[in-house]
This record gives C-alpha cells, sequence and structure tokens, in this order.
C-alpha cells in the first residue's frame, strides 16, 4: 500500500465552547484530488487553516511524507511544499498584482510578469499583472490567488471553492490544469459545494459533519443526491417553481446608460439597458470582470451619477442616477453585494451592530439612540429562520464561515421587505443545503410580487430562479433572453462575445 503524503491522526480544534475538529483522521494519497464535503460550519476551513500552518491543533498529530510534521506559519507549509488558496482573500489591495505575488515568490519583477501572463493564458486565468488589487473583481481576485499558488511548485495544494467565480468555460480548462497538476506528482485537497464538479474531478471524498469525519467515499461510486444526504443528513427538498403572474410595474429601468468609471483599471459599460418588474426574476450571467462591479455600484447606489445622466436609471418609477445609496434604500431598495466581508458585513463588529448597518429604519433605534433589545431579537430571528451557524448574536461577524455570513446578510435584506432587491453572487461559497434554501426562499419572494435582480456566475442558478437572463460581456448587455427557451450554450456564447451583442441606445 503506498503511504499518504499527508496523514492526520485524532486532530481537534476548539474556539471557546465551539468544537471546530474533533478527532480528525485524513490520509491524503500521492497524487490524488481529494475532496473535502460538508456543510457550512461543518469544519472544513478550520481543518484546511491547521493543514495549512494558519492554526495549531490542540490535540492530535500530523504527518508529512511519514515524517511528524509541525506547522508554526504558512510560510513554514510553503516551504514544505503547501500551497493554499482561501475563499476569502489574503491579497493586499493597494498593491498590484504582480507586486502581491512577488511577496511570495522571488523574481525580477518583468520575468514575474511574463510568468503571471504566460499562466492566465495556459490556465484560463487572464488578469492584468499592472493591476491594483483593490481595482479586480471577487473573480479576476481569485485567478491571482490561483496564480500565486501555482506559482510556488506546491507538492500539496488546497483549493478551497476553487470555480465559484470562474465561468463554465474556465472550469473545464481549470480541470485540465489540476488532472496535468496530479499527474506530475501534485495532490490537491479539493473543496467544493458543487457536487457534479466532485464527481468529475476528485479521487476521493471525505465528508465532515458537526466538526467530525463521518464518512470517505469514492465520489464517482455515488451520484450528486447521494452525496448531498451524506453531507447534510436528509434529502433536498424539490426547487420552488415559479409561479405565473401578471406583468407588474417596473420597479428597477436603465435605459441606454453609459458610464466610464474614473479608475483606468475599471470596465467601462456601454448602452446599458434592463427593466425588472414586481413579480419578476431577471438574472445578469456573465465572466467574472466584464463589468458586474461597475454596474452593481451604480444600481446601489455606491456611484452616483452626473446630473444631466440622472434619468438613466429609474427606481420605484424615480430617477434616481443622482441619489445615494441610503436615498435608494429608503424608497424600496435592498441590496447583497458579492463581497460580504467589508462590503457586506464589517468582519470586527457583532452581528447584533451588521443589523443595524441597514435594518436600523425598522424600530431598531429611539430617539437617536440604539434599541439593542429589538436589535438583538431582529439579529436572533434572521439567525434562527436562515439557520446561521454562529454562537449568537453577538459573535462577531468575521468569525462566521464564509457560508454562514452569506446566509446573514441575504436574510438580513429580505427581512426588510424591499420592493426591489439586488443579489450580487446570492450562493457564493453556500453548502448545498443552504443554497437549496436561498434560492427557494428568493423564488417565494418573487412569487409574492417583489422585485428581484440578481448578478450570478453559476448558470445552473440562473436557471432555476430566473423568468429572464441577460449576459454582460466587456460591459454590454446582451438582449433579455426567456429563460426557459434559452440552453445554457447560448448563454455561454454570449459570455465569450461569439453571439452578436445589441445595438447601442442613443445617449
Amino acid at each position: 500500500m503506498i503511504a499518504p503524503l499527508l496523514s492526520l491522526r485524532g486532530i481537534s480544534r476548539s474556539y471557546g465552547q465551539i468544537k471546530a475538529n474533533q478527532a480528525i483522521d485524513l490520509d491524503v494519497a500521492p497524487q490524488s484530488i481529494h475532496a473535502i464535503l460538508g456543510e457550512n460550519g461543518a469544519g472544513k476551513s478550520t481543518l484546511m487553516k491547521l493543514i495549512y500552518g494558519v492554526e495549531q491543533p490542540d490535540d492530535g498529530t500530523v504527518a508529512w511524507n511519514g515524517e511528524p510534521l509541525t506547522l508554526a506559519s504558512p510560510a513554514e507549509a510553503r516551504r514544505k511544499g503547501i500551497g493554499m488558496v482561501f475563499q476569502h482573500f489574503s491579497l493586499f489591495e493597494t498593491l498590484t498584482v504582480v507586486e502581491n505575488i512577488r511577496l511570495v515568490v522571488p523574481g525580477r519583477k518583468a520575468e514575474l510578469i511574463e510568468r503571471i501572463r504566460a499562466l492566465g493564458r495556459d490556465f484560463g486565468l487572464e488578469v492584468d499583472p499592472l493591476a491594483h488589487v483593490h481595482a479586480l473583481s471577487v473573480g479576476e481576485r481569485q485567478r491571482v490567488e490561483i496564480i500565486r499558488c501555482l506559482m510556488t511548485d506546491p507538492k500539496l495544494l488546497i483549493l478551497d471553492e476553487p470555480t465559484s467565480v470562474l465561468p463554465p468555460q474556465a472550469v473545464d480548462k481549470l480541470f485540465d490544469t489540476l488532472r496535468r497538476l496530479r499527474d506530475r506528482g501534485v495532490s490537491i485537497l479539493f473543496i467544493s459545494h458543487k457536487l457534479e464538479e466532485i464527481r468529475a474531478i476528485c479521487d476521493r471524498a471525505t465528508i465532515l459533519r458537526a466538526g467530525r469525519v463521518t464518512g470517505n467515499v469514492d465520489p464517482r461510486e455515488h451520484d450528486a443526491h447521494d452525496l448531498a444526504r451524506m453531507m447534510i443528513g436528509r434529502d433536498m427538498p424539490e426547487p420552488m417553481p415559479a409561479e405565473v403572474l401578471p406583468e407588474g410595474e417596473k420597479r428597477l429601468e436603465i435605459i441606454g446608460l453609459d458610464h466610464t468609471p474614473d479608475n483606468p483599471f475599471a470596465v467601462a459599460l456601454s448602452g446599458i439597458s434592463l427593466t425588472v418588474r414586481a413579480g419578476e426574476f431577471l438574472g445578469i450571467a456573465g465572466i467574472s470582470g466584464n463589468g458586474q462591479s461597475e454596474l452593481a455600484a451604480l444600481i446601489s447606489g455606491e456611484t452616483v451619477l452626473p446630473r444631466e445622466k440622472s434619468d438613466r436609471i429609474y427606481m420605484m418609477g424615480r430617477d434616481v442616477g443622482t441619489l445615494s445609496a441610503a436615498a435608494r434604500r429608503q424608497l424600496g431598495f435592498a441590496f447583497v453585494p458579492e463581497d460580504r466581508l467589508g462590503r457586506g458585513a464589517v468582519p470586527e463588529m457583532s452581528l447584533v451592530l451588521n443589523s443595524l448597518l441597514t435594518a436600523h429604519p425598522l424600530d431598531l433605534k429611539r430617539h437617536g439612540l440604539v434599541d439593542r433589545e429589538r436589535a438583538k431579537a431582529f439579529t436572533e430571528t434572521c439567525i434562527r429562520d436562515y439557520d446561521v451557524r454562529t454562537p449568537g448574536p453577538e459573535a462577531e461577524a468575521g468569525a462566521l464561515s464564509g457560508g454562514n455570513l452569506q446566509k446573514f446578510i441575504v436574510g438580513r435584506e429580505i427581512m426588510l421587505a424591499p420592493k426591489l432587491l439586488f443579489v450580487a453572487q446570492p450562493t457564493w461559497g453556500v453548502d448545498i443545503g443552504a443554497a437549496s434554501a436561498i434560492r427557494r426562499r428568493l423564488i417565494a419572494l418573487r412569487n409574492e410580487g417583489m422585485a428581484i435582480l440578481v448578478i450570478s456566475e453559476e448558470l445552473e442558478e440562473l436557471f432555476e430562479l430566473c423568468d429572464f437572463i441577460q449576459v454582460l460581456h466587456h460591459g454590454t448587455l446582451s438582449p433579455p433572453l426567456v429563460t426557459r427557451e434559452t440552453r445554457p450554450e447560448e448563454i455561454g456564447r454570449y459570455m465569450i462575445g461569439a453571439e452578436g451583442q445589441p445595438e447601442r441606445v442613443p445617449a
């Protein structure tokens, strides 16, 4: 029998009363792609941090090539040949792509720039080496993380949701890359909530539930429903059908909008037109970095238009192009940004205080002072109704797993009962059970008459949720496509620019 490259025995890690990992045994074979499956809060991220040296276990032993291993830091892990791409990125936003990579990978700047571009071309991970990280979309930052990790020539590569922000065309290319790395001797720990991906790419799967190992299987011998049942301990509910509703009033309308951002690295928008009505679900598809962030900022009010273009964006029948984000919320608008840490929530603040960020108009303050009891009750309701796994409402937002924080933010915004809800990447990093619950809740709200706009890079999600889909490519929006009359391949052609783009609407 071949000795494992990495072997864990009895690994445990607790945070106060929370037992994140309990007596975990794990063997990762050489030249294998090994999946770690589990719900949000099952202990996956904690386990990966222990393997990567970010944290140390309370109990248990780690062996590397049969030799005892103790890692005091990620730098030590990288020297041993362990690399990791985090779900929440570890990049310095004020530095350029190449400057971030130089912090880990030695070499002259010009040589590194060429390597970054070559890796981008080879693996479908294109990114501008000279762009500042703060100007990049979430998807582009993910590409930087993957490239940086590959440039360290790891023996064990840990990937936390590596395809969550990649378009369908790039996923197959990434999988080809991972198979080549495996065949060259690299082992890969692969964390994903996309069960069909795990069946397609992984040789083994270890299943975690509540911090314990509950199974080790060959995922190719089980279908996605079996894996989901093993992971969450119950059958998945059927998707909620969208009801046929009469045409409702316009809740959001954008008319021939051109916009050139001040940031030279941002994407200019050209001739953007869309409409979302009451009781309607519109989805925006597209490869990350094609203008999604710029469009989201214009709709949310983070970016306001000059006065001469104020009539390009309407909400609830009123032109809002020059209105602030707070003023738009007063009209009945709610927003879930794609960047949950920093824009959707303040990591260092409690969930109660994060509730107040957008829910304070719901009688959570009196005479200008915070009503702590009402704010706590609001937060507890959100935690209960949206199955947020947390010790309680006073827990810091940054202490939650990515998926649980996403559930909290989505729940907080839905509880505002908006007329128009805008959600960017609604289930990014959320496990299959929680993702299903979020999607069912969104469809129920649409059936009740809410207007919902969603930006997502998950085509399967868009086809499950949306009445219409438009595709954003190089800052230009496709015509609206009726979802039930459209195939994913057609959306894919728009995503890569193979389909004709609409004519410009005069400014």
